[in-house]
């Protein structure tokens, strides 16, 4: 196709199996684009530039997926035109791959509403006003299910205000209770300043594995929902993790950071909240073990509030820094065993640490040596933990921290190479 109007043609009248291409070139759209038609499992529809990145979509407005529009792929695109780009309530299995998004309004620029959406391999960056780059929600009453984020490129998110600028938001205050089942991994992070918060999570049930934030203010954080995972994830400068709400595993992270706080018991404004609440709760049942954090006063932090963390666990880390290591709220409810402190005062009671030199080596990323005092030094049962941050399965007595001594498979943190539109 080469004009917009045989694309919106051709769009019209494809069917299953159906690949329409558009030619290289720029383009303005005055009116959406409207993706009406529906694939099946087997022959999705197609909807893709002639080459990645060449195919320039500008204007008023883009791209627009109708509800009930299923088994479409949307591939390829350089989309410079205002407005936003949203799979609706109703349209599942759909996939947006290989874009590259830098959209001209405010706002939100992208949002997924429909179950079994995938997003991968794209970018987006460069804007300076609120709105998050990535939304996932679903219907007013729900949360959109099983959304896959993955190998995506989120950079330069530069809004200056106190709230609204995330690269990520995985829900809404009033999803905190509903089940997701959303999986975000493999995506590169850079200068994701636009909130303190780069990947916000207000739903439950996630997984937030494998991803690099490097050089950003933003955190993973576990605003509201329970029973999410934040596993293997590497973070380098000023960001670290967050969490609020109960039953979350925090394992096999890498924290190096430049800044105070690694990973944060989140404040308590109330015990548990309601389905609609705005306020922090409070870290009920958090377990946090197996991460290296290096580098920092307040490795372990925790921000207080009238409700202190309860029924928490801070197991197996490896915590190494220049000042006090641990500082939690008096009245905190944490079980400690198993940690090594090196570096600074521990901040823990005596039998929930060694205050040993982890004997850690750079190799880009600091790892254990062959005379590390935390292999096998693990502690207590926790098989959820199974699996190190370099995607290495432990065995026998774990060793303390992120990293099992094992040969080969040390893990890189992502590049640019290895993420987005022309990535592998």
């Amino acid at each position: 196709m080469t004009s917009l109007s045989a694309l919106q043609s051709a769009i019209d009248k494809a069917g299953p199996g159906d690949e329409i291409r558009l030619a290289d070139g720029s383009y303005s759209a005055g009116s959406a684009i409207a993706i009406k038609r529906s694939g099946t499992a087997n022959a999705p529809i197609t909807i893709t530039a002639e080459h990645v990145g060449k195919a320039e979509i500008k204007g008023s407005t883009g791209f627009s997926f109708s509800s009930g529009a299923s088994h479409v792929v949307l591939r390829g695109f350089k989309l410079r035109h205002g407005g936003s780009l949203s799979v609706p309530v109703g349209g599942t299995h759909n996939r947006l791959t290989r874009l590259d998004v830098q959209l001209t309004g405010g706002g939100n620029w992208v949002t997924l509403n429909g179950d079994d959406t995938e997003f991968d391999h794209n970018v987006l960056q460069n804007r300076t006003t609120q709105g998050v780059f990535l939304q996932v929600l679903g219907p007013a009453k729900d949360m959109a299910k099983r959304v896959k984020v993955h190998h995506n490129y989120f950079s330069n998110h530069g809004f200056t205000g106190s709230n609204g600028g995330e690269s990520i938001r995985f829900g809404l205050s009033h999803h905190q209770k509903y089940s997701a089942g959303g999986v975000v991994e493999y995506n590169l992070f850079e200068k994701a300043d636009g909130d303190s918060e780069a990947i916000s999570v207000k739903s439950s049930d996630n997984v937030i594995r494998y991803n690099t934030i490097r050089d950003s203010r933003g955190f993973i954080v576990l605003r509201h929902g329970d029973r999410s995972v934040v596993e293997g994830n590497i973070l380098l400068g000023r960001s670290g993790i967050r969490f609020h709400g109960n039953d979350h595993k925090i394992v096999n992270n890498y924290v190096h950071t430049t800044a105070n706080r690694g990973i944060v018991f989140g404040s308590g404004n109330e015990a548990d909240s309601g389905p609609d609440s705005k306020l922090h709760d409070r870290p009920d049942r958090v377990v946090v073990a197996y991460n290296t954090v290096v580098g920092t006063t307040d490795a372990i932090h925790g921000d207080g509030g009238d409700f202190k963390p309860k029924d928490c666990v801070l197991a197996n880390n490896i915590l190494q820094g220049t000042g006090k290591l641990v500082s939690m709220p008096g009245g905190s409810d944490v079980k400690y065993e198993g940690n090594i402190a090196w570096g600074g005062p521990a901040g823990m009671p005596s039998g929930g640490y060694k205050a040993v030199d982890p004997k850690l080596v750079q190799d880009g990323l600091y790892r254990l040596s062959s005379g590390s005092p935390a292999v096998d030094a693990g502690v207590g049962s926790y098989p959820y933990a199974g699996t190190d941050f370099d995607l290495q399965t432990r065995s026998g007595k774990y060793d303390v921290g992120a990293d099992e001594l094992l040969p080969g498979g040390a893990r890189k943190a992502l590049t640019k190479a290895d993420v987005g539109p022309l990535a592998p």
